[in-house]
């Protein structure tokens, strides 16, 4: 069960507020876990069959398909986000839906489409009732994510929302402090920005994460050159 302590600092770390911690406290309910290395070699093919087949964590038992991601294979714009949601398990598709809808919409306002840039999430399947994805969860899929990066070779990494950028830089820092620099993934350059879902909650910050968009163009023109 969930104490209140921590669904309290959950949403603090959501809406990006600090959320201070005294430095000897331990979370009882944090877990390392080794991440699975990537599949050396494969090609875009045999990644995605697979995932497709893939039984490695208690996820593959509850879903629909595997949600492997969607795109242009050799982006400049690599987005990053957490996990399936229901609609997407069903489509097998990430971002669908009004979230996935408004990132489009983002997107596009950022000179990007949908066919240009390279979608995916940390997990390929959906955690039950939309769930957080548990550490071994995502240490399981890590090796599919970090070789669909090595096949695509973005310029530009964007990860959209709290789970994708604290997974992917290894972090606990709220995503308010963690939007509006860059960071580095095996030297890509990584912009964090709020989830579509969030913002969809909260329209006041949509401002915020069009000023992250701008930076993530600003930054993959320089990769470029």
């Amino acid at each position: 069960m969930i104490q209140p302590e921590q669904q309290r600092r959950a949403y603090l770390e959501a809406l990006g507020i600090d959320v201070w911690v005294p430095r000897d406290h331990v979370d009882p309910c944090s877990e390392v876990v080794e991440p699975v290395a990537a599949p050396d070699g494969l090609d875009w093919t045999a990644l995605r069959d697979t995932v497709a087949a893939c039984t490695r964590c208690i996820l593959h038992e509850s879903r629909t398909q595997t949600v492997f991601g969607v795109g242009n294979p050799n982006a400049d714009w690599m987005i990053i986000g957490e996990a399936p949601g229901a609609e997407e398990d069903r489509r097998g598709e990430p971002f669908v839906g009004r979230a996935g809808k408004l990132l489009d919409e983002m997107l596009q306002a950022a000179g990007q489409g949908r066919d240009s840039v390279f979608i995916a999430n940390i997990l390929k399947c959906r955690p039950p009732n939309n769930r957080d994805p548990e550490p071994a969860e995502s240490a399981e899929c890590r090796g599919y994510l970090e070789r669909q990066i090595e096949l695509v070779q973005p310029k530009i990494i964007l990860a959209v929302g709290r789970i994708a950028a604290h997974l992917l830089l290894e972090t606990d820092t709220p995503v308010g402090r963690l939007r509006g620099t860059t960071h580095y993934l095996d030297k890509i350059p990584l912009i964090v920005t709020y989830h579509p879902a969030y913002l969809l909650r909260s329209p006041s910050q949509k401002r915020k994460s069009w000023d992250d968009l701008c930076l993530a163009r600003r930054v993959a023109a320089e990769a470029a050159a």
